[in-house]
């Protein structure tokens, strides 16, 4: 069961879950103003783990034939038999059941609001059956963990948690574009929507540049709606720098970076910038 469960793990890359989560506690710090308890943050962590694994689950349960097929992924464990999809249906509604029960736990409005998060997580896995706007899909799919680590504190839906949604969904998408260059041909090939398959991937890369300047105007526009100080301008700078040195590291016919410019700088982007917000918070 140990080891059934370490394959799991890494079949749904938990260690990715570092790229939503930092935004959900930012998000959970600016709507408490300081400190929420912790029973609020034992619960959103919960409900981030559940959700994120449940999604990440479903999509390898859809993708399993494309994914056999591709050079790229026959390794994972649906496709490598080293699960059986039984297997992985049992750990996916268990780990949805986990999310909607920490929902349930929060409030009201986060329990009404968790199938439609769910439907949110789980659609992105066929979007690229039919547009390549996928990426913004998935981009949607880490969006929503601001917004409902806010619902989480407050109870309600505001301007802020939106904000802090567009962000994540346009530096998701940005990340996702490049990551995407990797499958171009055999996006093409399987019929697959994709940017870097429709646009080619040096569009496609300008494009995701776009995005992620988007992502600096909404940083910089943010503490307009809330009050944020030097700390968080800090933090913020630092983010978009980032993004701008991600995007030195991948160029059109050369992907041999593509792993740190995915994981490691975004890693540094979603943590950094969450540490530089609650810095700025617990210094009001």
């Amino acid at each position: 069961m140990l080891r059934q469960l370490r394959i799991i793990l890494d079949m749904i890359k938990f260690e990715h879950t570092v790229f939503a989560l930092p935004f959900a506690l930012m998000s959970a710090f600016l709507a408490a103003g300081g400190v929420p308890s912790g029973r609020a943050l034992f619960w959103i962590l919960v409900a981030m783990v559940g959700a994120r694994s449940s999604a990440m689950s479903f999509n390898r349960l859809v993708d399993q034939e494309f994914d056999r097929r591709n050079p790229r992924t026959a390794s994972r464990a649906l496709p490598a038999g080293l699960l059986t999809r039984g297997q992985v249906w049992v750990f996916c509604l268990a780990s949805a059941a986990l999310f909607i029960l920490a929902a349930g736990m929060l409030n009201r409005l986060a329990l009404i609001l968790s199938p439609v998060a769910l439907a949110i997580v789980w659609g992105y896995s066929y979007t690229k059956r039919f547009t390549s706007l996928s990426h913004l899909a998935l981009g949607l799919g880490l969006g929503v963990a601001p917004v409902g680590a806010w619902i989480a504190i407050r109870g309600r839906i505001e301007l802020v948690p939106l904000l802090l949604c567009a962000a994540v969904t346009l530096w998701t998408a940005g990340f996702d574009i490049i990551y995407a260059c990797q499958d171009t041909e055999f996006d093409r090939k399987e019929g697959l929507h994709s940017l870097p398959a429709r646009l080619g991937e040096r569009n496609a890369l300008l494009l995701s540049i776009l995005l992620h300047v988007g992502v600096a105007i909404i940083l910089f526009l943010l503490p307009t709606l809330v009050p944020l100080g030097p700390l968080y301008h800090a933090g913020a700078v630092a983010a978009v720098l980032l993004l701008a040195y991600e995007h030195t590291l991948v160029r059109p016919g050369d992907l041999s970076r593509v792993n740190a410019a995915f994981f490691t700088t975004n890693g540094f982007v979603s943590i950094g910038l969450m540490v530089f917000t609650i810095a700025d918070v617990l210094a009001r």
